[in-house]
């Protein structure tokens, strides 16, 4: 099977005349050597081709970390890595002189065995043969010596054809001299499966990136979008599917493997579970002589730019009784936001990603402050602190001695110094928002998401992230469930957040908390107050508790971890709060909240969902975001009544 160039600019048409006039030589220098010296030749270039070729290299050790990372070591790896690049040139060298030899001269060199079970398709009733062709050793040999392994059936192949006119027709030319039935890929399916039909045999390459209509199955134990070609084909022609290998067998010797039938499509009716089964015999043929198939390519591509697979077409297929968890993780790292309050916000995209691939782990980096809150997280498997002080070198340091080879990054930050930490850990995909100075080190640009003059909430923005990556969005699970954790005591415990750590224009008055807690309390028995704030704000605590008085309440301002903060929240049935980072944290937990705003804004910053209640009392000024009244009387905090709260309250616990 011709396959055609990598996307590039096209040629003009007398380029294509001069590559065609090049090939030409080359190939009559390659006919005056004898093949064993061009073997030996392209063995010389490809030793070379591994050390001047880092792009090409670092691919190929990619590819063998992920099929053999747990099986041979690094140095195995490496071996295997240069011994494939001396094979790939000799094979690439000898497929070029093989058309200028007689079948004769190439017999001399291909040895095959398996074939007695192309002889025993043939018997039954000519059976067509589909055969599964890799990209291993000289695959050439396959199109250029048919009777090593041909026994009756009529021969074709199916190409691609090449954008050089004049190198597609001398390709063209030499397989017809040799009696293939040529099939143009782009004319579709339906005539080869009729030529399979009439006791053809036809091959199909399969290991190849299939790209967005492949089927998601495992190979080498890691999901990659596989062609469903061969299966369909096999379904409909009721054809044998025989994988066919070629090995190398010594200097310029070839040896042609055909395997026994694969299986059946009476025995496996779908074609993603005969696609699953084509790849895990593809990875046993592999394995048998690693070095021979072509590493450089991208198997495993992370698609761009929704790299989220839930959404494709054919979806994910396992092969009989291997279960997801056996899968090796899609590693996702997420740079999380600085602030409490807007790492909370991005819960509900994080949740949208881990919904979007089954294979997917997600680390998150970020501030050590945040630790406790990611980790509370169950859709985040773990979490790198990032001290304040520490320097870019060593974050990216530190993200590296994880020893997780991460396959892309989603940054929420719209910094330069996060981007080129990531940059410098090596991380392939790195997705973001333009930012500032770093669109050169992202390698997927996400676009600020249109608001049509609208304010938009910050977890909204978060969310364009997600979406553009592959992400469903519109589920009602990432917003959460309620996770809240209620003592069988009887006690309904309400929280208060009373402080702001911005500045006074965010805070209600502390004695209007105390009246709530008072006439709520009056109204409902066994009610039990939690006051919470930062460490910061401890005499406010005390001041607040001394206006409680008698009111039954814990005052525990300052005197909790996060993870504890974290764990009595989820006791509360309610929180009562201003607009701060532990709003937003109850929220992400899922516990209610009755939340005060005034000079800030809630269509930005406040609670979403159906058990969240904003109260606001809308001023010409707001919203201000300044952390003092610049008029000196807090309007919008002071016409916000205690009867007004206290009824939201009751409501809110009814």
């Amino acid at each position: 099977m011709a396959r055609s160039g990598t996307k590039s600019r096209p040629l003009t048409r007398a380029g294509q005349w001069i590559v065609y006039a090049l090939f030409r030589c080359v190939e009559a220098v390659l006919a005056a050597l004898p093949l064993r010296v061009v073997w030996h030749i392209g063995r010389c270039v490809g030793a070379l081709g591994y050390w001047i070729a880092p792009g090409y290299r670092n691919t190929a050790l990619k590819n063998l970390r992920i099929a053999f990372g747990k099986e041979k070591s690094e140095t195995e790896r490496r071996q295997i890595a240069r011994e494939h690049f001396k094979s790939l040139f000799a094979n690439f060298f000898c497929g070029l002189k093989i058309p200028l030899m007689t079948q004769a001269q190439i017999m001399k060199h291909v040895r095959s065995d398996g074939t007695e079970h192309v002889q025993a398709a043939f018997d039954a009733n000519k059976r067509p043969i589909l055969n599964l062709v890799l990209h291993a050793s000289c695959w050439e040999i396959l199109t250029q010596a048919p009777q090593a392994y041909l026994r009756g059936h009529k021969a074709g192949a199916i190409y691609q054809p090449l954008r050089n006119p004049w190198l597609n027709a001398l390709v063209l030319r030499r397989r017809q001299k040799l009696g293939y039935t040529l099939f143009d890929r782009q004319g579709g399916f339906n005539a080869p499966m009729k030529f399979m039909r009439d006791g053809g045999q036809i091959g199909v390459l399969v290991d190849q990136h299939a790209g967005d209509k492949g089927v998601w199955c495992p190979f080498f134990g890691r999901l990659a979008s596989s062609t469903p070609i061969a299966a369909l084909m096999a379904m409909r022609t009721g054809a044998v599917i025989q994988p066919i290998m070629v090995y190398n067998d010594g200097p310029a010797r070839w040896r042609i493997s055909v395997s026994p039938e694969l299986i059946s499509p009476e025995k496996e009716p779908s074609a993603e579970g005969i696609t699953a089964q084509i790849n895990r015999t593809v990875e046993q043929i592999i394995r048998q002589q690693p070095e021979s198939w072509f590493w450089v390519h991208e198997r495993w591509k992370t698609p761009k730019p929704q790299f989220l697979i839930n959404f494709y077409k054919r979806g994910i297929t396992l092969p009989d009784g291997m279960q997801i968890s056996e899968v090796q993780p899609f590693e996702m790292l997420i740079r999380s936001p600085n602030w409490l309050g807007d790492a909370c916000m991005a819960f509900p995209m994080v949740r949208a990603i881990h919904a979007g691939r089954p294979d997917i782990r997600i680390t998150v980096i970020g501030p050590d402050k945040l630790e406790q809150l990611w980790l509370s997280m169950p859709e985040v498997t773990r979490y790198i602190a990032k001290p304040a002080k520490e320097g870019i070198f060593a974050v990216a340091r530190r993200i590296k001695a994880t020893g997780v080879h991460f396959d892309a990054a989603v940054l929420c930050t719209n910094s330069t110094r996060s981007t080129l930490e990531i940059w410098l850990a090596g991380i392939p995909r790195r997705v973001g928002f333009k930012g500032s100075l770093r669109a050169k080190m992202l390698d997927q640009i996400v676009p600020e998401p249109e608001s049509n003059g609208q304010i938009m909430h910050h977890a909204h923005r978060y969310l364009s992230l997600a979406h553009a990556i592959g992400a469903d969005i519109t589920s009602p699970s990432i917003w959460g469930t309620p996770q809240a954790d209620l003592p069988a005591d009887g006690i309904t415990r309400i929280g208060i957040c009373a402080g702001a750590e911005y500045g006074p224009a965010k805070r209600w008055p502390l004695e209007r908390f105390a009246a709530v807690a008072q006439q709520v309390s009056a109204s409902r028995a066994e009610v039990q107050w939690q006051l919470f704030g930062a460490p910061g704000e401890k005499a406010m605590g005390e001041q607040l508790s001394t206006q409680l008085g008698q009111t039954p309440h814990e005052n525990l301002v300052g005197k909790t971890s996060l993870n504890e903060l974290i764990a009595r929240l989820k006791q509360c049935r309610l929180l009562l709060t201003n607009d701060t980072g532990t709003m937003h944290l109850a929220a992400a937990l899922g516990v209610p909240t009755v939340s005060i705003f005034g000079s800030t804004c809630p269509v930005a910053t406040g609670p979403l969902g159906p058990c969240h209640v904003v109260i606001r009392h809308q001023q010409p000024c707001a919203p201000c975001f300044d952390r003092e009244c610049r008029y000196g009387h807090y309007d919008c905090m002071t016409k916000i009544s205690v009867d007004e709260v206290s009824q939201a309250v009751l409501r809110a616990l009814d």
